[in-house]
């Protein structure tokens, strides 16, 4: 399954490797689409690839991070 989000990160975890621990953690492959970063936000659209469990169980991860998880563009379907 392949779902495409738009992640809006806090100030505090901008230099955080938080997509790397996630797909690390929960078996799901990311591709960065777009992304911007300054000194106070971070905004990224992000391609996640993998079981359909997988990939929910890294979406709920990231929100408990503090991440700001939308759907992008609706699910991706191959």
């Amino acid at each position: 399954m392949k779902k495409r989000v738009k992640l809006t990160f806090p100030q505090q975890l901008i230099k955080e490797p938080v997509i790397f621990m996630m797909a690390n953690q929960y078996n799901v492959i990311p591709n960065i689409r777009r992304a911007r970063v300054t000194e106070t936000v971070g905004e990224m659209i992000l391609e996640l690839d993998g079981e359909a469990e997988d990939v929910e169980k890294g979406i709920h991860w990231l929100r408990e991070k503090g991440i700001e998880v939308e759907m992008a563009e609706g699910d991706i379907i191959e």
